[in-house]
């Protein structure tokens, strides 16, 4: 399995290489199987704390307990990361859910955002997608395409409910279901396909201006983000409502970047937050502890989960 940080690498270099983008959109994809399925996470790092963040915003039900049952840190089967499939070789990989998957990937490849909190919303959005289609219809070639199946009644009628979603490149499929997986077929599970506007070279909606007091899916997306960017929502998290806590993490931010801090959303803020979602280069800072043992070590990069170990010699 990759780490983060390779494909991190590779997704710079196809992007400097003048790949085409949709190309690279599907590569980036491929490299990131195998990484896990966390609900509600949109490529935080695969961490005891980010999991944990996520179980605490999460509703009781599968997906929640699944964040915990699934880390051996959380779980209590172990003390630390090391071992773990999702910290191969001592580095960090990623976590999503199926609609985060697709929102990361062309976040990384275009810096575009596809707007929505859910399968649903995404799909609902015209300004999203450049054409969207029935699958039995024929789905385009040679472009990168998000594939959505409908929840169905008890007769096997579609209800108004997109239950998933994945991407679509030449015949193939990519998704984050029980963690990220391949599939060289186009399953008959899926339904409908949108071409993202990223692709089309159509310019999103701008966002609007919001404001404490505010209420519905573009105050969630904000709330996302701002979450993502480490902010302290509470426990009620994105909840859709522009209240005390969202108009003083708002605040926070927008004192990080240098603006205004009046606690309202407008262009300015949200071009710094698309920013700062931009995969960044990470400073890198040595710490040397000499004569640890290795159980001592792996207690500390618990406690620590965005650091590194590195050895040095046989005795380190």
């Amino acid at each position: 399995m990759n780490s983060a940080e390779y494909v991190a690498q590779q997704i710079q270099e196809m992007k400097a290489s003048g790949m085409d983008l949709s190309l690279a959109a599907w590569k980036a994809a491929q490299l990131t199987v195998g990484w896990p399925y966390v609900f509600g996470d949109r490529g935080c790092y695969c961490t005891p704390a980010n999991r944990t963040a996520a179980y605490n915003r999460t509703a009781d039900g599968k997906n929640k307990d699944n964040i915990k049952a699934r880390c051996q840190v959380l779980n209590g089967s172990k003390g630390a990361c090391s071992g773990c499939k999702w910290y191969p070789n001592g580095k960090k990989v990623r976590e999503f859910d199926c609609r985060g998957f697709t929102y990361w990937i062309l976040l990384q490849i275009y810096g575009w955002k596809l707007e929505g909190v859910g399968c649903t919303s995404q799909w609902n959005r015209a300004d999203n997608w450049t054409k969207q289609g029935e699958i039995k219809d024929g789905i385009p070639q040679d472009v990168i395409v998000c594939v959505f199946y409908y929840e169905k009644d008890k007769s096997g009628k579609r209800t108004d409910t997109l239950a998933h979603t994945g991407l679509y490149y030449n015949g193939e499929t990519i998704e984050c279901s029980n963690g990220v997986e391949y599939s060289k077929t186009l399953n008959k599970k899926w339904d409908v396909w949108g071409v993202p506007a990223c692709v089309g070279g159509v310019t999103p909606v701008t966002h609007k201006t919001l404001k404490r007091g505010d209420k519905g899916p573009e105050v969630v997306e904000l709330q996302n983000d701002l979450i993502q960017l480490k902010y302290d929502l509470g426990t009620m998290g994105a909840d859709g409502i522009y209240g005390k806590r969202t108009e003083q993490a708002v605040k926070d931010f927008q004192g990080t970047a240098g603006l205004k801090q009046d606690g309202i959303c407008g262009p300015k803020t949200w071009d710094a937050i698309e920013k700062a979602l931009e995969p960044q280069p990470g400073t890198l800072y040595t710490v040397i502890i000499p004569h640890l043992t290795e159980q001592q070590a792996e207690e500390l990069l618990a406690k620590y989960p965005d650091g590194e170990k590195r050895t040095e010699g046989s005795g380190s």
